[in-house]
């Protein structure tokens, strides 16, 4: 049986060095997921499966330390290398202090990175890893997160990115309570009222695109938030 290849994010403002550590990255089996500062790369984690997170310290909007807490505060264990140029003691405490697995000075060996990747991903529990869950069966339909397809034997339909993080957050908390701040946090940034609106938009449309399994539906709770629910 093939294993699923290792996603990774990686944030880094030098393109070319990016783009040179996505070929050499994808050229030893992992899937990459290239973004170039820290507010485009929070906003690919919340919408994708990592296995492994692989920040520059130094990122323009926001820096690598913030970014890497930002993604602890949602995903505790994820494994998060850093990338820097820089060597100083104070920067490497603070990084393990934030919970950093590993901690690589530019300049570096691709050997050396790839096999230091691969031994933090050896020591995270195989449950840990998340990659494969990019689809999801939803009564008589299938999501195909990964290209924002709903698949019913009727048709498919390609559902927008905003509808797809939407309906992935759903899905990952099936049959429970998704707590109405919880959701806009995580695919709007912020909970004010505009932005309330917009989900219930969102949440109108979805139950429009599912409404051909009866078995499936999404509930509001009052008050708290909404549930996908699935028999």
């Amino acid at each position: 049986m093939k294993t699923a290849k290792p996603h990774i994010l990686l944030v880094e403002d030098d393109l070319n060095l990016g783009y040179l550590l996505t070929d050499v990255l994808e050229l030893h089996d992992f899937t990459v997921k290239l973004c170039r500062d820290g507010e485009s790369g929070m906003k690919a984690f919340e919408t994708n499966r990592f296995d492994l997170c692989l920040l520059d310290v130094m990122l323009p909007v926001q820096d690598g330390f913030t970014l890497a807490k930002k993604i602890k505060a949602q995903q505790e264990n994820i494994p998060v290398v850093f990338l820097t140029a820089r060597s100083v003691k104070d920067d490497k405490l603070k990084g393990f202090d934030i919970g950093a697995d590993d901690y690589i000075t530019k300049p570096f060996e691709e050997e050396e990175l790839v096999a230091r990747l691969r031994a933090v991903l050896r020591r995270v529990p195989k449950a840990q890893h998340t990659s494969e869950e990019s689809e999801f069966a939803i009564g008589h339909y299938r999501f195909d997160h990964a290209n924002q397809l709903l698949i019913h034997a009727a048709g498919e339909r390609r559902i927008t990115e905003r509808e797809s993080q939407v309906l992935r957050m759903l899905c990952l908390n099936r049959n429970r309570i998704l707590k109405r701040n919880d959701l806009l946090k995580s695919v709007w940034g912020d909970d004010d009222y505009f932005m309330g609106r917009s989900l219930d938009v969102f949440i109108a449309k979805l139950r429009k695109y599912l409404k051909d399994d009866p078995a499936v539906s999404i509930e509001n709770v009052h008050g708290v938030g909404f549930m996908l629910k699935t028999v």
